[in-house]
């Protein structure tokens, strides 16, 4: 072969060499899929303990039963009874101490994430009742008409 050939083939090989030294240097010895293979992706088994001591920033819907039994009450039959609380209701991680009452997100944007009609439906999202957010009540908030915690299908 010519050099012309020769000399790019090596600029590869150094490269692949550089990076497979730089992971070598650089990556945990630790970090890998481990014995669950890649069901839970590349993680490094040093780090499980930090998560663990971390702070759950959000609570189940169980947490805000404690103290508000008659609205988890409410929403366990309702078409929103999937959704967590603190989707709507912000994160409770500090919460009934600081805030006392927890910010709600009354946002058109939050009830389009789900509600905005879809040009090619999928995966089962089609069931969702959906609006044209253009046309449907624009400049208002849903929740001036809706109920966020039981919204009927004849109000939509």
């Amino acid at each position: 072969m010519k050099n012309h050939v020769w000399r790019p083939l090596f600029v590869v090989i150094g490269v692949v060499i550089a990076i497979l030294l730089f992971r070598s240097v650089y990556v945990p010895s630790d970090f890998g899929s481990q014995e669950l293979g890649y069901t839970f992706g590349y993680h490094r088994l040093s780090n499980e303990q930090e998560w663990k001591d971390f702070p759950a920033e959000y609570k189940d819907t169980e947490y805000c039963n404690e103290c508000h039994d008659d609205k988890v009450e409410e929403l366990r039959g309702a078409q929103h009874a999937m959704i967590p609380c603190e989707n709507c209701h912000g994160p409770a991680l500090s919460h009934p101490d600081d805030p006392e009452k927890l910010a709600i997100n009354t946002s058109r944007e939050l009830c389009i994430r789900c509600h905005a009609k879809l040009i090619t439906p999928s995966s089962g999202r089609e069931d969702i009742p959906g609006i044209d957010p253009v046309e449907h009540n624009k400049g208002e908030e849903c929740s001036e008409c809706h109920n966020p915690h039981n919204p009927s299908l004849e109000d939509m």
